[in-house]
């Protein structure tokens, strides 16, 4: 990997553990919803800006409602699902919880596309699951019910991401694909188009509480969707571009560490030592299930395509 491709990882790595920051300020103030659309809102137009200043081609061959729905399951119900969690569980915490995605992928492609699962596949979901029990038990909080059930709208969260992968083979890439572009705008809007009713449900029927948000909520709405959303998705696909999914997934592995030392930075949230070892065992279940196979079990295993 070139110096320039690193640098695009590490400051890729560096906005998604921010996203987790600047959740954790705005979901407690504006709440979930409002976070989650906003986050899509913004998103959407700094995609559509992006587009229209490098003058790409808006055409989704016959995809778009393929692209919509997607957009429901890559984006609005998990920024929906990290904006709840948000609201009870430090971000580092949430930050830890969300590299278990690909361990969600290798559960979901086993139980509902026929991937086959290797050893060392199968080993790494042992761990993660390990990892995510030790945070889940002896976590920076007080085991509780709105504990619990942050880690599982965190879950919840990855189990889309893992799922909306595979979509994403069968209904665009497989179909002829599209400019990688055009799919994330094309998810945003899905998403958006998923939480304007909930949004318009949820103004009509209790006060918003807006107008008491300070400065710093706005400034982190801002950052969540033009900078954790906008341009990390350029940052992504140009790195699936340059060095390949595989290494582009790596990423992963960078985001819990941005999002303790965000979330320390700014909060003064505290890294404990129940988050370094489930944090360490959900590390060594992503070296497991992302590493390449030997040749022998690539050869026997079916075809990947990552291409969008």
């Amino acid at each position: 990997m070139g110096m320039a491709s690193l640098g695009r990882l590490l400051l890729l790595a560096a906005l998604w553990g921010g996203s987790f920051l600047f959740m954790r300020i705005a979901a407690p103030a504006l709440g979930a919803l409002p976070t989650a659309f906003g986050r899509v809102a913004l998103g959407a137009a700094g995609l559509l800006g992006l587009i229209a200043l490098l003058r790409v081609g808006l055409s989704f061959k016959g995809k778009l409602a393929a692209t919509l729905l997607l957009g429901v399951i890559n984006s609005g119900l998990p920024f929906l699902l990290f904006a709840l969690a948000a609201r009870v569980l430090p971000a580092g915490y949430s930050a830890i919880l969300n590299a278990s995605t690909p361990l969600m992928g290798v559960l979901i492609g086993a139980a509902a596309f026929g991937e086959r699962i290797s050893a060392n596949k199968l080993a790494g979901v042992l761990i993660g699951l390990a990892g995510v029990a030790v945070l889940t038990q002896t976590g920076p909080l007080a085991t509780g019910t709105a504990a619990l059930w942050g880690v599982a709208a965190c879950l919840a969260a990855t189990a889309c991401y893992g799922l909306a992968g595979f979509l994403t083979k069968r209904w665009i890439a497989d179909r002829g694909g599209l400019d990688s572009r055009v799919v994330a705008l094309g998810s945003q809007l899905g998403a958006v188009l998923l939480l304007l009713p909930l949004m318009a449900w949820q103004a009509s029927s209790q006060p918003l509480g807006w107008p008491e948000a300070g400065a710093e909520v706005w400034l982190a709405m801002l950052a969540l969707g033009l900078l954790c959303t906008s341009l990390a998705y350029v940052l992504y696909f140009r790195l699936i571009a340059d060095v390949g999914p595989l290494k582009a997934l790596t990423v992963t592995f960078l985001i819990p560490p941005f999002g303790i030392f965000w979330s320390w930075l700014a909060l003064g949230e505290t890294a404990t030592l129940s988050q370094a070892l489930g944090g360490a065992l959900i590390a060594l279940a992503l070296w497991l299930v992302l590493r390449p196979e030997a040749p022998a079990a690539r050869a026997a295993a079916p075809d990947e395509d990552w291409s969008i």
